[in-house]
Protein backbone atom coordinates (compact mmCIF):
# COMPACT_ATOMS: atom_id res chain seq x y z
CA UNK A 1 0.00 0.00 0.00
CA UNK A 2 1.23 3.76 -0.94
CA UNK A 3 2.28 5.44 2.62
CA UNK A 4 4.35 8.34 2.60
CA UNK A 5 5.87 8.98 6.35
CA UNK A 6 5.66 12.56 6.96
CA UNK A 7 5.21 15.06 9.87
CA UNK A 8 5.34 12.10 12.19
CA UNK A 9 2.06 10.12 10.24
CA UNK A 10 1.60 7.37 7.88
CA UNK A 11 -0.24 8.82 4.99
CA UNK A 12 -1.97 7.17 3.00
CA UNK A 13 -2.52 8.04 -0.77
CA UNK A 14 -3.11 6.81 -4.17
CA UNK A 15 -1.34 8.29 -7.20
CA UNK A 16 -2.88 7.96 -10.96
CA UNK A 17 0.41 8.57 -12.49
CA UNK A 18 1.09 10.46 -15.11
CA UNK A 19 3.02 13.38 -17.05
CA UNK A 20 -0.23 15.66 -16.65
CA UNK A 21 -1.04 18.43 -14.33
CA UNK A 22 -1.73 17.19 -10.95
CA UNK A 23 -4.41 17.48 -8.61
CA UNK A 24 -4.71 16.73 -5.15
CA UNK A 25 -7.63 15.89 -3.69
CA UNK A 26 -8.76 16.06 0.14
CA UNK A 27 -12.14 14.16 1.45
CA UNK A 28 -14.93 15.20 3.94
CA UNK A 29 -15.57 14.13 7.48
CA UNK A 30 -14.95 10.43 8.02
CA UNK A 31 -14.68 9.82 4.42
CA UNK A 32 -11.84 8.92 2.21
CA UNK A 33 -9.91 8.93 -0.56
CA UNK A 34 -12.44 6.70 -2.33
CA UNK A 35 -14.64 9.18 -2.12
CA UNK A 36 -12.91 10.40 -5.38
CA UNK A 37 -12.84 7.34 -7.37
CA UNK A 38 -14.90 8.48 -10.22
CA UNK A 39 -12.48 11.65 -10.47
CA UNK A 40 -9.70 9.63 -10.54
CA UNK A 41 -11.56 7.43 -13.02
CA UNK A 42 -12.42 10.21 -15.45
CA UNK A 43 -9.69 12.48 -15.13
CA UNK A 44 -6.82 10.27 -15.81
CA UNK A 45 -4.67 9.93 -17.93
CA UNK A 46 -4.30 13.66 -19.06
CA UNK A 47 -4.31 14.47 -15.28
CA UNK A 48 -2.48 13.37 -12.41
CA UNK A 49 -4.67 12.58 -9.73
CA UNK A 50 -3.94 12.32 -6.09
CA UNK A 51 -5.60 11.30 -3.20
CA UNK A 52 -4.98 11.39 0.24
CA UNK A 53 -6.96 9.90 3.63
CA UNK A 54 -6.63 12.66 6.22
CA UNK A 55 -5.40 11.83 10.47
CA UNK A 56 -7.61 9.74 12.22
CA UNK A 57 -9.24 8.84 8.96
CA UNK A 58 -9.40 6.42 6.06
CA UNK A 59 -6.21 4.23 6.03
CA UNK A 60 -3.59 6.95 7.08
CA UNK A 61 -1.99 6.03 10.53
CA UNK A 62 -2.40 8.42 12.87
CA UNK A 63 -0.18 9.48 15.58
CA UNK A 64 -2.86 9.63 18.41
CA UNK A 65 -2.27 13.42 18.94
CA UNK A 66 -4.93 16.17 18.21
CA UNK A 67 -4.71 18.08 14.94
CA UNK A 68 -6.10 21.26 13.26
CA UNK A 69 -6.78 21.84 9.56
CA UNK A 70 -3.47 23.87 9.11
CA UNK A 71 -1.84 20.20 10.29
CA UNK A 72 -3.83 18.70 7.31
CA UNK A 73 -2.95 21.35 4.89
CA UNK A 74 0.93 21.06 6.29
CA UNK A 75 -0.01 16.73 5.24
CA UNK A 76 -0.96 17.97 1.97
CA UNK A 77 2.27 19.84 0.65
CA UNK A 78 4.68 17.58 2.23
CA UNK A 79 3.02 15.20 0.42
CA UNK A 80 3.25 17.14 -2.60
CA UNK A 81 6.59 17.20 -1.81
CA UNK A 82 7.36 13.72 -1.40
CA UNK A 83 5.94 13.43 -4.67
CA UNK A 84 8.12 15.68 -6.43
CA UNK A 85 5.06 18.61 -6.87
CA UNK A 86 6.36 22.26 -6.58
CA UNK A 87 2.43 23.29 -7.66
CA UNK A 88 -0.66 21.53 -7.84
CA UNK A 89 -4.43 22.24 -8.50
CA UNK A 90 -5.55 21.27 -5.01
CA UNK A 91 -9.26 20.09 -4.01
CA UNK A 92 -11.80 18.90 -1.45
CA UNK A 93 -14.91 18.29 -0.16
CA UNK A 94 -16.33 19.69 2.76
CA UNK A 95 -13.83 19.27 5.22
CA UNK A 96 -11.37 18.65 2.77
CA UNK A 97 -12.16 22.23 1.15
CA UNK A 98 -11.90 23.77 4.50
CA UNK A 99 -8.45 22.73 4.00
CA UNK A 100 -7.73 23.43 0.51
CA UNK A 101 -8.70 26.80 1.38
CA UNK A 102 -6.47 27.06 4.01
CA UNK A 103 -3.86 25.92 2.11
CA UNK A 104 -4.19 28.67 -0.71
CA UNK A 105 -3.94 30.78 1.97
CA UNK A 106 -1.13 29.71 3.87
CA UNK A 107 1.18 28.81 0.62
CA UNK A 108 -0.28 30.59 -2.86
CA UNK A 109 2.29 30.00 -4.91
CA UNK A 110 1.76 25.86 -4.89
CA UNK A 111 -1.89 26.06 -5.74
CA UNK A 112 -2.70 26.17 -9.41
CA UNK A 113 -6.37 26.71 -9.07
CA UNK A 114 -9.17 25.53 -6.02
CA UNK A 115 -11.47 22.82 -6.59
CA UNK A 116 -14.34 23.04 -3.85
CA UNK A 117 -17.10 20.67 -3.41
CA UNK A 118 -20.08 21.33 -0.43
CA UNK A 119 -17.16 23.25 1.06
CA UNK A 120 -17.34 26.93 2.90
CA UNK A 121 -15.29 29.71 4.59
CA UNK A 122 -17.40 30.34 7.20
CA UNK A 123 -18.37 29.17 10.76
CA UNK A 124 -21.26 28.98 11.66
CA UNK A 125 -21.15 28.85 15.30
CA UNK A 126 -24.73 26.66 15.20
CA UNK A 127 -23.33 24.08 14.50
CA UNK A 128 -21.10 23.41 17.26
CA UNK A 129 -23.67 21.63 19.85
CA UNK A 130 -24.59 19.08 17.73
CA UNK A 131 -21.29 18.72 16.85
CA UNK A 132 -20.16 17.76 20.72
CA UNK A 133 -23.59 16.08 20.98
CA UNK A 134 -22.34 13.46 18.49
CA UNK A 135 -18.30 13.53 19.83
CA UNK A 136 -19.67 12.51 23.12
CA UNK A 137 -22.08 9.97 22.32
CA UNK A 138 -19.62 7.99 19.89
CA UNK A 139 -19.19 4.62 21.02
CA UNK A 140 -21.70 4.08 22.99
CA UNK A 141 -24.34 0.92 22.72
CA UNK A 142 -26.50 1.77 20.41
CA UNK A 143 -25.70 5.47 19.75
CA UNK A 144 -22.87 4.54 17.44
CA UNK A 145 -25.74 2.73 15.11
CA UNK A 146 -28.10 5.76 14.89
CA UNK A 147 -25.43 7.97 13.73
CA UNK A 148 -23.90 6.00 11.27
CA UNK A 149 -27.35 5.71 9.95
CA UNK A 150 -28.28 9.51 10.32
CA UNK A 151 -24.98 10.44 8.89
CA UNK A 152 -25.51 8.14 5.54
CA UNK A 153 -28.88 10.05 5.39
CA UNK A 154 -27.58 13.49 5.57
CA UNK A 155 -24.07 12.98 3.94
CA UNK A 156 -24.58 10.81 1.38
CA UNK A 157 -28.14 10.79 0.55
CA UNK A 158 -28.56 7.90 -2.13
CA UNK A 159 -29.17 4.41 -0.35
CA UNK A 160 -27.34 2.57 -2.94
CA UNK A 161 -23.98 4.03 -1.74
CA UNK A 162 -24.75 3.75 2.09
CA UNK A 163 -23.46 0.17 3.06
CA UNK A 164 -19.92 0.47 2.25
CA UNK A 165 -19.45 3.50 3.84
CA UNK A 166 -21.76 2.75 6.89
CA UNK A 167 -19.67 -0.39 7.39
CA UNK A 168 -16.29 1.79 8.07
CA UNK A 169 -18.07 3.83 9.98
CA UNK A 170 -19.03 1.71 12.57
CA UNK A 171 -15.35 0.36 12.81
CA UNK A 172 -13.80 3.76 13.79
CA UNK A 173 -12.01 3.94 17.24
CA UNK A 174 -13.68 6.68 19.30
CA UNK A 175 -9.93 8.61 19.88
CA UNK A 176 -9.74 8.44 16.21
CA UNK A 177 -13.42 10.35 15.59
CA UNK A 178 -13.22 12.55 18.76
CA UNK A 179 -9.89 13.58 16.99
CA UNK A 180 -11.56 14.17 14.07
CA UNK A 181 -14.43 16.24 14.76
CA UNK A 182 -12.54 18.23 17.02
CA UNK A 183 -10.83 19.27 14.00
CA UNK A 184 -14.14 20.56 12.58
CA UNK A 185 -15.04 22.45 16.04
CA UNK A 186 -12.10 23.95 16.27
CA UNK A 187 -11.76 25.47 13.22
CA UNK A 188 -11.10 29.19 12.38
CA UNK A 189 -13.20 31.55 10.73
CA UNK A 190 -11.38 32.07 7.46
CA UNK A 191 -14.31 34.26 5.54
CA UNK A 192 -12.67 37.43 6.23
CA UNK A 193 -9.40 35.95 4.37
CA UNK A 194 -11.27 35.11 1.44
CA UNK A 195 -10.68 37.89 -1.13
CA UNK A 196 -7.08 37.27 -0.40
CA UNK A 197 -7.24 33.88 -2.56
CA UNK A 198 -6.06 34.77 -6.57
CA UNK A 199 -6.26 31.69 -7.40
CA UNK A 200 -8.61 30.20 -10.12
CA UNK A 201 -11.06 28.32 -8.21
CA UNK A 202 -14.88 26.36 -9.47
CA UNK A 203 -17.53 26.07 -6.78
CA UNK A 204 -19.63 22.42 -7.01
CA UNK A 205 -22.63 21.98 -4.45
CA UNK A 206 -25.20 19.96 -4.00
CA UNK A 207 -28.57 21.75 -4.03
CA UNK A 208 -29.98 18.92 -1.61
CA UNK A 209 -26.96 19.43 0.77
CA UNK A 210 -28.46 20.02 4.31
CA UNK A 211 -25.04 19.51 5.59
CA UNK A 212 -23.50 22.29 4.36
CA UNK A 213 -26.83 24.60 2.57
CA UNK A 214 -26.06 25.28 -1.09
CA UNK A 215 -26.29 29.12 -0.21
CA UNK A 216 -22.76 28.72 2.27
CA UNK A 217 -20.99 27.44 -1.48
CA UNK A 218 -22.70 30.08 -3.21
CA UNK A 219 -21.52 32.82 -0.78
CA UNK A 220 -17.73 30.84 -0.82
CA UNK A 221 -17.93 31.45 -5.00
CA UNK A 222 -19.01 35.44 -4.59
CA UNK A 223 -15.77 35.80 -2.24
CA UNK A 224 -13.48 34.71 -3.71
CA UNK A 225 -11.76 36.99 -6.58
CA UNK A 226 -10.28 34.25 -8.94
CA UNK A 227 -13.78 32.18 -9.38
CA UNK A 228 -14.79 31.07 -12.30
CA UNK A 229 -17.71 29.28 -12.16
CA UNK A 230 -20.64 27.88 -9.49
CA UNK A 231 -21.91 24.12 -10.47
CA UNK A 232 -25.24 23.28 -8.70
CA UNK A 233 -25.73 20.03 -8.43
CA UNK A 234 -29.42 19.40 -8.50
CA UNK A 235 -30.76 16.61 -6.48
CA UNK A 236 -27.16 16.08 -4.95
CA UNK A 237 -26.69 15.80 -1.00
CA UNK A 238 -23.26 16.24 0.34
CA UNK A 239 -20.77 13.80 -1.19
CA UNK A 240 -21.75 14.89 -4.63
CA UNK A 241 -18.26 13.45 -5.82
CA UNK A 242 -19.23 9.87 -4.99
CA UNK A 243 -22.93 10.17 -6.24
CA UNK A 244 -23.18 12.44 -9.12
CA UNK A 245 -19.98 12.20 -10.63
CA UNK A 246 -21.86 12.84 -14.03
CA UNK A 247 -22.54 16.15 -12.91
CA UNK A 248 -18.82 16.89 -11.18
CA UNK A 249 -16.84 15.67 -13.70
CA UNK A 250 -17.52 17.48 -16.72
CA UNK A 251 -17.06 21.01 -15.63
CA UNK A 252 -14.22 20.28 -13.26
CA UNK A 253 -12.04 18.50 -16.63
CA UNK A 254 -13.15 21.83 -18.15
CA UNK A 255 -11.57 23.84 -15.06
CA UNK A 256 -8.40 22.09 -14.98
CA UNK A 257 -8.31 22.06 -18.80
CA UNK A 258 -8.71 25.91 -18.84
CA UNK A 259 -5.71 26.60 -16.44
CA UNK A 260 -3.50 24.03 -17.12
Amino acid sequence: MPFANINHQDIYFEDSGGSGPALVLAHGFLMDGRMFDAQAEALAPGFRVIRWDARAQGRTRWDGQPFTLYDSAADAFALMDHLGLPQAFVGGLSQGGYCALRMALRAPERVRGLVLMCTSGTLNPAEGPGYRQVRDLWGSPGATENIVRSYASLIIGDERFHSPWMDRWRQTPRDAFVAAINNLLERDDIQPRLGDIRCPAIVLHGLADVAIPASEGGALHDALPGRTRFVPVHGGAHAISLTHPEVVNPPLLEFLRAHS
